[in-house]
């Protein structure tokens, strides 16, 4: 698993110091988190990796980097918000690094999801789900918080962008998202 992984590497690194009190409460910690929020680690992923192997990688990434960064989480910022931060820098770095534009299918939970709502149109929604993934980084990355309910200010905070830039960038992403299914007749 990749928290038992995490603590083998911390420890080969301390050259086989025995673990403190401190550092047995960081990994209790860190376990907690990772558990609690692997949703959020998941779809991040996925959004940004669409081979299943890029996808592991980049969630081990994210969890790397969420464990760095675990002293420095200042308890004022909700958990959620923090690891959104954290997994989507990480997940934008990753794609600039690869480079690659793949668009994603979607999941089984995803499609479970979807299937609970008689009205929704699948293929509506696979042209929908193409439509953001030919975004931007930046784009995509806010139309995930977006789609996730999040609110202007929660997506502000996460994101480093004002509120009110929040609000321009999803109206103008969603009149883009409008306009392009309106040429397709929808």
């Amino acid at each position: 698993m990749i928290f038992l992984k995490l603590v083998r590497i911390i420890r080969k690194t301390d050259k086989g110091l025995e673990i403190n009190m401190e550092e047995n409460k960081k990994i209790k910690r860190f376990n907690r988190i990772i558990n609690d929020h692997r949703h959020i680690l998941y779809k991040v992923s996925r959004t940004y990796c669409p081979d299943e192997d890029d996808m592991k990688d980049l969630f081990q990434e994210i969890s790397l980097q969420i464990w760095r960064s675990i002293d420095k989480y200042n308890e004022e910022f909700k958990t959620t918000t923090w690891i959104y931060r954290i997994a989507l820098n990480v997940a934008i770095s990753h794609f600039r690094k690869t480079s690659r534009v793949k668009t994603m299918p979607l999941s089984s939970d995803d499609h479970k999801l979807l299937e609970s709502d008689p009205n929704v149109d699948e293929e509506k929604l696979n042209m929908l789900e193409q439509f953001i993934n030919e975004l931007n980084v930046l784009d995509k990355a806010l139309m995930l918080l977006y789609l996730e309910e999040k609110s202007h200010n929660e997506i502000a905070e996460i994101l480093g962008i004002s509120k009110s830039n929040t609000g321009t960038k999803i109206s103008r992403i969603k009149e883009k998202l409008k306009q392009r299914f309106n040429k397709i007749n929808y």
